[in-house]
């Protein structure tokens, strides 16, 4: 069964947060630290992953993804602070 997930990522000031979808999280994350994940997050040195969702159907992920961006900074705080209050990098949990 193939899994999808709902990500956030910001910088190290936390001042930039990029919400994406993707069927493999290690390595899209891995794309976005080493600068290769989109022109966004290279430009804005978004480099760690401080949530996550994972779902079994893309339609779901997706979703989540549009329900996630269309909400304001706030919400997306609140969303990150209720399952990782410290906003730890969650990059080595999401690639076991």
């Amino acid at each position: 069964m193939k899994n999808y997930w709902v990500y956030i990522m910001t910088n190290k000031t936390r001042t930039v947060l990029y919400t994406g979808v993707t069927n493999n999280l290690g390595k899209r994350v891995w794309n976005h630290k080493n600068k290769s994940g989109s022109a966004f997050t290279k430009r804005y040195n978004v480099n760690s992953l401080v949530f996550y969702e994972v779902f079994e159907k893309i339609y779901d992920a997706i979703a989540a993804e549009k329900r996630i961006k269309a909400g304001s900074r706030a919400n997306k705080i609140k969303l990150i602070e209720s399952k990782n209050p410290d906003w730890y990098d969650l990059y080595e949990l999401a690639n076991v």
